[in-house]
């Protein structure tokens, strides 16, 4: 089971995982040995997260997601298959932990009464430099 929070637990059973040759650097044994772990969960079906987390899940991950609603992980990063499988459900964690934050509103606000000043006093005086370029033909 992975734990996310008190609030966030999926289950091993939702996960399906595959085992692939890793590319990349590691002798002989790297084409005996498949320690590439591929994670495969549907965000969609997935009845461990609440509406708005995966919505907002799905948004800020589309590009991850497949057309049925698969996110796909993979990790080659270690060795061995059981790191590698550690390491996708840490990337997982670290993603969900990311969508369960709200984002802040945003209020619209009104310019003050000196930033307007100021930036028209600059105006002018950027006006006035150019102006003082120019050659006057009389």
């Amino acid at each position: 089971m992975l734990e996310i929070n008190d609030r966030i637990r999926i289950p091993d059973d939702e996960f399906e995982w595959s085992y692939v040759r890793s590319s990349g650097p590691g002798g002989q044994n790297v084409n005996k040995v498949a320690s590439k772990a591929v994670m495969r969960w549907n965000v969609r079906s997935s009845p461990s997260l609440a509406e708005d987390i995966k919505a907002r899940f799905q948004e800020q991950h589309r590009r991850r997601l497949t057309s049925e609603g698969d996110l796909l992980l993979t990790s080659q990063r270690y060795r061995d298959r059981e790191r590698n499988r550690l390491d996708c459900l840490e990337k997982l964690s670290e993603m969900l932990r990311a969508a369960t934050v709200v984002p802040k509103t945003r209020r619209k606000t009104k310019p003050s009464r000196g930033s307007k000043e100021r930036r028209l006093a600059e105006k002018k005086r950027h006006s006035d430099r150019k102006s003082s370029r120019r050659v006057r033909e009389e």
